[in-house]
């Protein structure tokens, strides 16, 4: 069983930085594909950012440029480091794997992100 614990939401001005983490555990990362998503009041939840097979990586047009995910294999941890934040960036973000061998999709708790204006 993957198991996934978010930390580091919270509250930021607007032009902040804030970065989330999730520690996996049940599966290496090298076994995974990693994203974050978030859902915004009202709104479907979306893909921020995805690291996938081969370290290919992909962002929503949204982020491009402000956001960068990133992977720690020795903590078995990956991030999403978050810069020149915008209000319309505030939304509950999760972090999520997929096991390549059984397509099976695993989702952390969420964490809070708001940003002001």
């Amino acid at each position: 069983q993957v198991q996934l614990v978010e930390s580091g939401g919270g509250l930021v001005q607007a032009g902040g930085s804030l970065r989330l983490s999730c520690v996996v555990s049940g599966s290496l990362l090298n076994e995974i594909v990693m994203g974050w998503h978030r859902q915004a009041p009202g709104k479907q939840r979306e893909l921020v950012a995805l690291i996938s097979r081969g370290d290919n990586i992909n962002y929503a047009d949204s982020v491009k440029g402000r956001f960068t995910i990133a992977r720690d294999n020795a903590k078995n941890t990956f991030y999403l480091q978050m810069n020149s934040l915008k209000p319309e960036d505030t939304a509950i973000y999760y972090c999520n794997a997929r096991r390549f061998l059984t397509n099976t999709a695993y989702w952390g708790q969420g964490t809070q992100v708001t940003v002001s204006s």
